[in-house]
């Protein structure tokens, strides 16, 4: 078995909300998902669905393909509510082969699974300070109980980092999670959400630490292996 990471699949089996307005490589994009007997992380974005009995048919669809898949939020994910409701609802609807990262670690193989949403901004749309602050201390938050976590239960596996947002992207750099990672040793993250324009691609490298992308459309819905 190996470990996968594809992120923003923006699945849309009940509501009307076709991708490929966004470009030619949305086409069929949900025919390209993932088969292979693997584990997949899906670091947000993954449904248009507006409440989590909407989101049922998007995730019935993720549990129908082979393999197991971790999933976070993203920004689009309006149908996420507390860990204790999302676990309930995929045990009364029978879906095996999901789980969810959020203030938590998965252990897969070599690696122990860790991330939160993050946080990111055009800096032409930047929001005030004090919103961009309230925000960004949740996140740490969450990403500091992700990772410290992961320690209580990785022996020895590497801690890797999987965000919706990127943390450090063109000019844009979320100094506050960065420091986290640096803190904590942590030397792999992966991200998603940019679509279309990828300036600074394929790797960013920012204080020690490597950041790839794993937004669906850029890696042709072909899920990107994570080598040991």
């Amino acid at each position: 078995m190996s470990l996968f990471v594809l992120s923003d699949t923006h699945l849309s089996h009940i509501n009307d909300k076709p991708m490929n307005i966004f470009g030619s490589r949305w086409d069929n994009h949900t025919q390209k998902t993932v088969t292979d007997d693997d584990t997949v992380v899906i670091p947000g974005d993954i449904s248009w669905a507006m409440s989590l009995d909407d989101a049922y048919y998007d995730l019935a669809f993720l549990d129908s393909l082979n393999g197991k898949k971790i999933i976070s939020r993203g920004n689009h994910d309006y149908w996420w509510c507390t860990m204790k409701k999302l676990t309930a609802f995929i045990e009364e609807r029978e879906l095996k082969t999901i789980s969810f990262l959020h203030n938590n670690a998965v252990n897969v193989e070599d690696f122990t699974v860790c991330g939160t949403r993050g946080w990111y901004y055009e800096k032409k749309n930047a929001p005030a300070d004090t919103d961009y602050q309230k925000i960004v201390a949740r996140e740490v938050g969450r990403l500091e109980m992700s990772i410290n976590a992961g320690r209580a239960i990785c022996c020895d596996r590497e801690l890797i980092v999987f965000f919706h947002f990127p943390p450090v992207y063109g000019d844009f750099v979320c100094s506050e999670l960065v420091e986290v990672l640096v803190k904590q040793g942590i030397k792999r993250c992966w991200f998603g959400h940019i679509h279309s324009v990828y300036d600074a691609l394929p790797v960013i490298e920012h204080s020690g630490i490597e950041f790839r992308m794993a937004s669906a459309d850029y890696l042709d819905f072909k899920p990107l292996k994570i080598d040991v």
